[in-house]
């Protein structure tokens, strides 16, 4: 029994140093500093913590000392216990800060979005304001050779009544 507790204490230590992403391991002490805008302003901070096993409270047994009897058994439950109701406060801490993290990933999406669509109607609106304006100097030139013809055509009239 004190071999296979020993053996779940070094599962722990090695889960504990593997447990990192991107080179941010928040079970080895690491913090984690989270930007949600493009000028640094609005951020938020995730305190790691050291949960080896010396961090939960929890060391290795020695054969023969302990489990030997009542209290040496109650002290090894006394610190199994402190140490799961440590670990599941701690994972409900990083659940509130991944819940966080989720809205500002949604309402990041969601401004993108929005802006994109801007842009893509900015865009669009430019073009047919440019379309827009130029068939008015067709119509504005067209308007202007007819009236020229108008014109000239008004003064060969006269000039044939001349004759």
């Amino acid at each position: 029994l004190v071999a296979q507790y020993n053996q779940i204490i070094d599962q722990i230590k090695t889960t504990a140093q593997d447990a990192s992403f991107n080179g941010i391991n928040l079970l080895n002490g690491d913090s984690l500093k989270l930007v949600f805008n493009e000028t640094g302003k609005s951020t938020s901070t995730i305190a790691g913590v050291t949960f080896d096993p010396a961090g939960l409270g929890l060391s290795k047994l020695t054969a023969g000392t302990d489990f030997t009897d009542n209290t040496s058994t109650n002290n090894v439950l006394t610190a199994l216990n402190t140490a799961s109701t440590t670990l599941r406060s701690q994972a409900s801490a990083f659940g509130a800060n991944l819940s966080i993290v989720q809205i500002r990933q949604d309402f990041n999406k969601s401004l993108i979005n929005v802006l994109q669509t801007g842009s893509s109607n900015l865009t669009l609106a430019d073009a047919n304001e440019e379309a827009a304006n130029s068939q008015a100097l067709s119509t504005r030139q067209s308007i202007a050779t007819s009236a020229l013809a108008l014109a000239n055509q008004s003064q060969q009239s006269v000039l044939q009544l001349l004759r």
